[in-house]
């Protein structure tokens, strides 16, 4: 891939999360170009009332797109929530997961939401099979986010670059359905996204905070760990009692 540079990237950062502080210092940041949030994540941040809070983040971010997800595990109650939920923003895209819990596929609804002008973030998918599926189900002129957690098939040992390829490719004939690299797990990860052609990847604060390493000098970086190690050391207090053989 080159040197990595930040200036170099084509692809679209869109922060994930769902504390209100941190997207808004998320959102001043020139490279962050829209926002994703779920049911876990605002359970982890404290949220109680998830309309309010929806419509807080769509007031502090009315231009970018935002990500609300439904959370119905039967096809009628999620449509009925998705259509409520796309009433909240012109900005707003619904997540509706690829199944249910019974792992049914969300294809019929897809449709339906999709033709009816709501744009979508179908989440939670995990294969390119899934993502062969899914634009089969929406439709070609609504704008609509494909999220493939290739994350989370990092984590079963799975390389997910050959599957996030292969998914790209069927998406060729959706031109208003963008690819997402869900979960990443390292900065690495943006620029793998990038240099296949992803068209988005979700990233954490942590990890937009560090896009200030990027193209860092390695020398240097590696004299400031060193440094690091032995500022901490002393903050300790360490010490290792060396007996007179080992003294000069």
């Amino acid at each position: 891939m080159g040197s990595p540079s930040v200036d170099r990237l084509k692809i679209k950062i869109f922060a994930d999360g769902a504390e209100l502080k941190s997207m808004k210092e998320a959102a001043q940041h020139p490279l962050v170009k829209g926002f994703t949030t779920n049911p876990t994540l605002m359970r982890q941040a404290g949220v109680t009332d998830y309309k309010r809070f929806a419509l807080e983040v769509l007031a502090l971010i009315p231009d970018l797109p935002v990500s609300f997800e439904v959370f119905a595990d039967d096809f009628p109650t999620m449509e009925a929530q998705g259509r409520e939920i796309a009433s909240w923003g012109k900005n707003v895209y619904v997540k509706v997961p690829v199944t249910n819990t019974k792992g049914e596929f969300a294809g019929p609804l897809l449709t339906r939401l999709s033709t009816a002008g709501i744009k979508l973030n179908v989440t939670a998918i995990m294969t390119s099979e899934q993502v062969k599926r899914v634009a089969a189900a929406l439709s070609r002129d609504v704008p609509a986010v494909v999220s493939v957690f290739a994350g989370r098939i990092a984590d079963t040992g799975r390389d997910p670059v050959p599957i996030m390829r292969e998914s790209l490719a069927f998406l060729k004939d959706r031109p208003k359905a963008e690819l997402l690299w869900a979960s990443p797990r390292e900065l690495l990860n943006v620029f793998q996204a990038d240099d296949i052609g992803c068209h988005i990847i979700t990233v954490t604060g942590d990890v937009i905070r560090k896009l200030s390493l990027v193209g860092k000098d390695l020398d240097r970086y590696s004299l400031e760990t060193v440094a690091m190690f032995h500022k901490d050391a002393l903050s300790a207090a360490f010490t290792i009692p060396i007996g007179s053989e080992w003294a000069a």
